[in-house]
């Protein structure tokens, strides 16, 4: 019989042994994370009997179709020089339009693909310009409506394109201040939004043989976002923050730009999605980001849909991708912060869900991180949210953490799957996200108060949040990093420079270095926002003093923390031979930086090798800096 002090101590053991096994976490391998996924950017036909995707072919997105009669997948392209984008759709006579961004060359091409012949074609092949899809006709199927900036680098024309013939015919020609066109329910563009960089303006005609004339005007803080007609006399719906401080679904007469009702507000964030029925026109239901993404429903048919297909798919989050003409058929994707998802197949009429497949089956959703809503006060008492991902296992305090402040600054994280996220965490980090000042969703007010405070509040917010780590215990005060690209790798940049006692190392990609340079050499396409820029940022004449002292360029003696700087050689908000420079002057200073510029890339690694390498990189960079282990 065993002694009573021996049966605690094996039950001691068998406790520990099994505390053990649960807390060890397997390392997923990089792949799994950042690998191309496997299918996605899912549209289905407008007669239905088709399902088109992306998937790799020689580490390049190709189109695919799978037909929904038989199941059986016919190959598009085989491309195995740049990939398909990602804007590709399908017009009304069962044609495919897609394009490549020849990135060596800056030039665009556009292809039509005949699902009846199975063939191919180019339709447009121009030199370093834009293109975009503006809208597609019922009327006329072989017609669709495209922006172009071909004519002037510095504005978008719009232009009526045969995709049988190749036939491209202007529509309208730019005066130098639209920036925005919206058609009505027969492909007539009707409403127009013009821009002089700080106001901007609602024009509207009744019909294409009259001239537009302004409705609605409004300064950069306050906006107005036409959505569609409404089919009733000239309403249509938008999304509107004037006369108050969250953005709202209202219904506006074009007549004279009056607001007949608001349709949705929401007291706690902007409202900024919506779901639109062509056929019957009606916004079905808006949607929202508080801490969680929210909806709220407009046709009780529509909610019914979705409440039947969420008995089958709990716990995810749902988004319609596309939908047949009849509106019977849906492309659904889901996702959770743990699943970056899969997409589905719906058809109202049966209330049949098919899967149609993951974007990344390699991963366990039960061996990845649940992304957890924060809130904290700034030091002038502003409310600031964020989301703080924790590794898994049972350790509650004194993480090391990884600090990723979003780009924009005008834009936000969201809950939901983000790949460096649980790459970092499943690597033993605790990740942290701030929406500082600035950030959109929040209302005018929040926006409003991160305008000339790049490198001042905003910073300021980061920071703050980097204490509030602390003092809550949760950050191990001698283990944070900071990672960011764009504006996030400015900010990372900003960071180390003015808070060196707070950070390891800094992961840096594409960042921005100079707000100079970064203004001054905008492309011509982003001049029409330039002035904006000069009130929400500064003004590299006015300003010169404010956005010297916050360019990470001008502080390289600053900076004395290890860095590690990813950037596309063809990235076109990139001044190359700055970075280089700025590389060369941190390293004659003897700060330890790493430096990858990637020839064929533009800002994010479409290469699937390069982005391997670029993480396998960074978890060497972060472990050495970091000394922690999973």
């Amino acid at each position: 019989m065993l002694s009573r002090a021996r049966y605690f101590l094996i039950v001691s053991c068998i406790i520990a042994f099994f505390s053990c096994n649960r807390n060890k976490v397997r390392q997923i391998p990089i792949i799994d994370f950042f690998k191309t996924p496997e299918r996605s950017f899912y549209r289905i036909s407008p007669d239905g009997k088709y399902v088109s995707y992306l998937k790799p072919y020689k580490d390049k997105q190709n189109i695919f179709i799978q037909s929904l009669g038989d199941g059986k997948e016919r190959m598009v392209t085989k491309f195995d020089d740049y990939s398909v984008r990602g804007d590709y759709f399908w017009t009304y006579n069962n044609q495919l339009v897609f394009s490549q961004d020849i990135i060596a060359s800056d030039s665009v091409k556009m292809y039509a693909f005949d699902v009846a012949t199975d063939k191919s074609r180019t339709i447009l092949s121009l030199g370093n310009v834009r293109i975009g899809l503006v809208n597609r006709n019922r009327q006329q199927p072989d017609i669709i409506t495209i922006k172009t900036n071909e004519r002037d680098p510095g504005n978008f024309d719009v232009y009526r394109l045969n995709v049988k013939t190749g036939e491209m015919k202007i529509y309208l020609q730019n005066p130098g201040n639209i920036t925005e066109w919206f058609a009505d329910a027969d492909g007539r563009i009707r409403l127009e939004r013009a821009s002089d960089g700080v106001n901007e303006t609602i024009l509207f005609r009744p019909d294409e043989d009259k001239p537009f004339k302004p409705i609605i005007e409004n300064n950069f803080k306050n906006t107005v976002r036409p959505i569609a007609f409404t089919g009733i006399k000239n309403y249509f719906y938008a999304l509107s923050n004037v006369n108050r401080d969250k953005m709202s679904l209202v219904e506006i007469n074009a007549e004279d730009g009056k607001e007949e009702r608001t349709i949705f507000s929401c007291s706690k964030a902007d409202v900024t999605s919506f779901e639109y029925s062509k056929n019957k026109h009606r916004i079905e239901f808006t949607g929202w980001d508080e801490a969680m993404p929210r909806k709220h429903f407009l046709a009780p048919d529509v909610e019914q849909m979705y409440r039947t297909i969420q008995q089958q798919l709990k716990g995810n989050e749902i988004k319609v991708v596309d939908r047949d003409s009849s509106e019977n058929k849906f492309i659904l994707n889901t996702y959770t912060d743990r699943n970056p998802g899969s997409f589905y197949l719906f058809e109202k009429s049966s209330g049949k869900l098919t899967k149609l497949s993951d974007i990344n089956s390699s991963l366990v959703p039960a061996e990845l991180c649940a992304m957890k809503p924060i809130s904290y006060h700034a030091r002038d008492g502003l409310l600031i949210n964020g989301y703080l991902t924790l590794p898994r296992g049972d350790k509650s305090e004194n993480y090391p953490v990884v600090v990723m402040p979003h780009d924009g600054p005008w834009s936000r994280d969201t809950w939901g799957y983000d790949d460096q996220v649980q790459f970092l965490a499943n690597r033993g980090y605790a990740v942290f996200q701030v929406n500082y000042r600035g950030s959109t969703g929040y209302g005018k007010a929040f926006r409003s108060a991160g305008y000339k405070q790049v490198g001042g509040k905003i910073q300021d917010d980061i920071t703050d949040g980097v204490h509030w780590l602390i003092d809550t215990k949760v950050a191990n005060p001698k283990k944070i990093a900071i990672f960011g690209g764009r504006f996030g790798g400015f900010s990372a940049l900003y960071g180390v420079s003015f808070h060196p006692e707070l950070y390891n190392c800094a992961v840096v990609q594409y960042g921005l270095i100079n707000f100079f340079t970064y203004i001054k050499d905008a492309p011509p396409f982003v001049k029409p926002y330039l002035k904006m820029t000069y009130e929400m940022v500064g003004n590299p004449e006015t300003d010169a003093d404010q956005l010297r002292a916050i360019s990470p360029v001008f502080h390289t003696d600053k900076i004395k923390v290890p860095l590690i700087i990813f950037q596309g050689a063809k990235d076109q908000r990139a001044n190359i031979s700055e970075l280089n420079q700025f590389v060369r002057e941190l390293r004659k200073r003897n700060v330890d930086v790493k430096y990858f510029l990637k020839p064929n890339e533009r800002a994010y690694f479409r290469s699937e090798h390069n982005r391997m390498e670029m993480y396998a990189e960074i978890e060497k960079f972060l472990d050495k800096n970091m000394r922690v282990k999973p």
